[in-house]
């Protein structure tokens, strides 16, 4: 069996967004030429600094067996763009692509060769909205209800006795007057 090296994170570098697509390429010239991944992740309901953490993972692999990686992360303020990484990494044309379609994150300078832009990627035709932030309203939820029990009681078990506790929401579902009625 071959040794497979460990795909650990060796640093995280914290970057503004102005610094985003300098920060990256530093870390190109530095040996970190392989474009691992590009992603964000929503903390617009944090108290402290809301907004999108941008995140890009690079590996250096000079020394396949002593892999080195780097984690690069920006937080973007809700409705702010950043340079797109495209003329560094042409393979983050994808990444880049479903971020601003599931995050609503603008990449300025964005160019995948074929001229039309950041677009669609996953979603079908006419979708409106951005699915990965929390404030997206799950339709799914709203629709038809949820399968099994979803408190003590509330199966529909005349023996079951209910309790006193307080019914609480998951994260992303709506409010009970929202939706088709």
């Amino acid at each position: 069996m071959t040794d497979i090296p460990q795909a650990s994170v060796d640093e995280r570098l914290e970057v503004a967004p102005g610094e985003w697509r300098g920060a990256v390429e530093a870390l190109r010239e530095e040996g970190f030429t392989f474009f691992d991944w590009l992603t964000a992740v929503d903390e617009t309901d944090r108290d402290d600094d809301p907004g999108f953490d941008l995140v890009c993972h690079l590996i250096d692999i000079r020394t396949p067996k002593a892999l080195r990686h780097r984690l690069v992360r920006a937080r973007i303020p809700e409705g702010a763009s950043v340079d797109s990484l495209t003329e560094l990494f042409p393979g983050a044309a994808w990444h880049e692509r479903e971020t601003h379609e599931m995050f609503g994150i603008e990449f300025t300078g964005f160019d995948d060769g074929t001229g039309l832009g950041l677009r669609p990627l996953l979603l079908p035709d006419g979708f409106e909205g951005t699915p990965l932030r929390k404030s997206f309203v799950l339709a799914a939820r709203a629709s038809k209800p949820w399968p099994g029990a979803k408190e003590p009681g509330e199966s529909g078990d005349v023996h079951a006795k209910p309790t006193g506790r307080r019914r609480v929401s998951a994260p992303g579902i709506p409010d009970p007057q929202w939706g088709p009625r």
